[in-house]
């Protein structure tokens, strides 16, 4: 469990999970590594304090915990001394008449199977037998756990995420408890079935989501830095960032160039396009509640820091300890080389992967997925302008003799307002140019007979995005919904004048890639008037190791919400193994965006629930979530996903790039 992020608030959903295995892995062979939630003896022993180790003078058990010191005789402690510090220990409640509780010394048993086992309880738990103690509303046992919450603070009793809990269990549970219990506690949910049955019983609880948003720390990428501490209110008044620069802001901006490390004090969503490239370029990149006024002393020094999945440390420092991002970043200064021997526009249902050479990743990917998804899933129809239209077009305009004279130019290498600059004229050349008739032609015939003229989205396909080591996600712009064919040929010179947008500049300048071997092609695909959307990984992105559990990110509208990162999206994991939805935190949106009928989005006010899921929609999505990576060689897939009435639409599916720099 030593790599999840948000180990204070899930880890103890898992404790039980263990118990399970022997039951899972007789299905799963395999699945040894994925079934072990619970930390190994070892690992416990790593991460709990002397005194709770040291326990051998404490009972076997407790009939009631009556103080403070009870409760910590028998307590297992999780990450101590650290901010998600978590002193729990486990309880079983024999429901033979009379039901009894058992309050159980959890260094010395670990496990509840292992407490009745060894207490003699009942001495034959086969698997069949224990499964039921999490599946049959008739049961003898429940097990469960007891925490203290530090962020609450209070205590707070709970079940493993797939314990199909009823209302009578979880009653009698709790009047057990509380009348076993010296202090006020209260009951967590570990799943929406956990909040659905507390409803049911009329019990007060507490949900996961509840303590997140007492958390106030959250590593989004681990790792060591050394760099010039900067506190700035916005990206935009900074635009002198480097690649030296630690930079500390009050929210996850829209996109940033590349820096040693990154600090936000507002919560946001970890598919943020930003939080995507912190990973790509291998920064520390964490969440401090009001790291502002915490950090401040140390604006404008230079500084070390560090972030593990249990803290952070800021030390000073007299100069970098580290290379910072950029130039030596192995396995991806090559490029893949462009095809441009195909000029005719492509449809994506006549695309594979191998026509990435000509369109793209991230085209080819989806022409992959819209034969090897329906009927679960479907992609919105559209077709590429392939390399060889860009690079027709930048020949004409000489652009690569007009870059290569900037950056020959004073200041252009050293001074980041000087390519700023620069890279804002040389864009506006290529969006502004006269554009070719032929290709206008074709786009115009393309879009009237394929897509019947409706509204699209023009995006990015470059041979610089997508990439197994360098996602490149957010660089490039995308023209949503674009209407009429003069808006469309514009939209496509926009895409390709994107090449030098100074972050995606910035961006492959750290990553040792040459300007002059990027090559862009254009997807036009039909606009998704989206209901929800959002983004979805294909496994845990705290724990590399949970391969069944997929993570997904949504709010409602179009989705270039989500990615932004803007304000907190709706997170939700779901176990492909116990079937429950877990929810990390609900949107904090209030308005969402929607297409214009006359081209471009807008903004309206959302009224009613912010809920944006539901579990028969999240089960759905993990579904189609684990058919796209199948499809795409098994690789886990970062995924944007739109959900338009009933169906759901896959816009993109890149290779998920975890890039701790531990």
């Amino acid at each position: 469990m030593d790599r999840a992020i948000l180990k204070s608030a899930l880890r103890l959903a898992y404790l039980h999970l263990v118990a399970l295995s022997a039951v899972l892995l007789a299905a799963m062979p395999n699945a040894l590594a994925q079934t072990a939630r619970k930390p190994s003896s070892y690992e416990v022993r790593q991460g709990t304090t002397a005194a709770a180790i040291d326990n051998a003078q404490a009972p076997a058990q407790l009939a009631r915990i009556a103080s403070r010191d009870d409760f910590m005789r028998l307590a297992r402690i999780y990450n101590p001394g650290t901010a998600l510090e978590m002193p729990h220990l486990i309880f079983t409640i024999d429901r033979r008449d009379p039901a009894r509780i058992y309050y159980i010394n959890t260094p010395r048993y670990e496990l509840h199977e292992n407490f009745v086992r060894r207490e003699r309880l009942l001495p034959q738990l086969d698997k069949a037998t224990l499964n039921a103690q999490y599946k049959d509303p008739q049961r003898r046992f429940l097990f469960g756990t007891v925490s203290w919450q530090r962020d609450l603070p209070g205590y707070t009793y709970e079940f493993w995420e797939g314990d199909q809990l009823t209302p009578a269990l979880l009653r009698q549970t709790d009047q057990l408890v509380r009348g076993s219990f010296y202090e006020a506690i209260r009951f967590k949910t570990n799943s929406t079935l956990h909040e659905q049955t507390a409803r049911s019983a009329g019990l007060p609880f507490t949900t996961q989501e509840a303590l997140l948003r007492e958390q106030s720390f959250l590593p989004l990428n681990t790792g060591i830095a050394s760099g010039r501490l900067r506190i700035v209110r916005s990206i935009e008044q900074a635009s002198d960032l480097s690649p030296q620069d630690i930079v500390v802001l009050d929210e996850v901006p829209i996109s940033l160039p590349p820096v040693a490390g990154l600090v936000t004090q507002r919560p946001s969503t970890l598919l943020s396009h930003v939080n995507l490239l912190a990973k790509g370029w291998r920064i520390p990149n964490v969440y401090v509640r009001d790291a502002q006024a915490a950090l401040r002393v140390y604006d404008g020094q230079w500084i070390e820091l560090e972030v593990t999945n249990n803290d952070y440390k800021v030390r000073p420092a007299l100069r970098p300890t580290r290379t910072p991002p950029g130039t030596t970043q192995a396995g991806v200064r090559n490029l893949p080389r462009p095809d441009l021997s195909v000029t005719t526009l492509k449809p994506l249902s006549a695309l594979r992967a191998r026509d990435s050479n000509h369109c793209g990743v991230k085209a080819a990917n989806l022409g992959t997925l819209r034969s090897a998804l329906p009927p679960s899933a479907r992609v919105p129809d559209g077709f590429c302008v392939p390399f060889s239209q860009y690079q027709s077009a930048m020949q004409k305009l000489r652009i690569n003799e007009r870059l290569a004279a900037l950056q020959q130019q004073p200041g252009f290498a050293t001074d980041a307002n000087v390519r700023r600059t620069a890279l804002t004229a040389l864009r506006a050349e290529i969006a502004n140019a006269v554009p070719d008739p032929a290709l206008a032609r074709s786009l115009q015939s393309q879009w009237q007979s394929q897509l019947q003229g409706r509204g699209v989205f023009v995006r990015s396909s470059s041979n610089s995005e997508d990439l197994p080591n360098f996602s490149g996600a957010g660089l490039y712009t995308t023209v949503p919904n674009v209407v009429g064919t003069d808006a469309l040929v514009r939209a496509v010179q926009t895409v390709w004048a994107s090449v030098y947008n100074f972050e995606a500049y910035e961006a492959r300048r750290a990553a040792g890639l040459g300007q002059d071997a990027v090559a862009m092609a254009v997807l036009v695909q039909l606009a998704a008037p989206s209901d929800s959307s959002g983004v979805m990984i294909t496994r845990d992105p705290f724990d590399a190791a949970r391969r069944h559990i997929t993570y997904i990110s949504a709010k409602r509208g179009l989705g270039i919400r989500v990615v932004e990162g803007k304000r907190q999206a709706e997170q939700v994991m779901y176990s492909n193994w116990s079937k429950a939805v877990q929810v990390l935190s609900r949107s904090a949106e209030d308005t969402q965006l929607v297409a214009n009928a006359s081209g471009g989005v807008r903004e309206v006010a959302l009224t009613g629930s912010r809920q944006v899921l539901t579990d028969a929609l999240i089960a759905r999505l993990a579904a189609v979530g684990s058919r796209t990576k199948q499809a795409l060689g098994g690789v886990d897939q970062d995924i944007e996903w739109a959900v338009v009435g009933d169906d759901i639409l896959i816009l993109q599916s890149r290779p998920y790039v975890d890039g701790s720099s531990r």
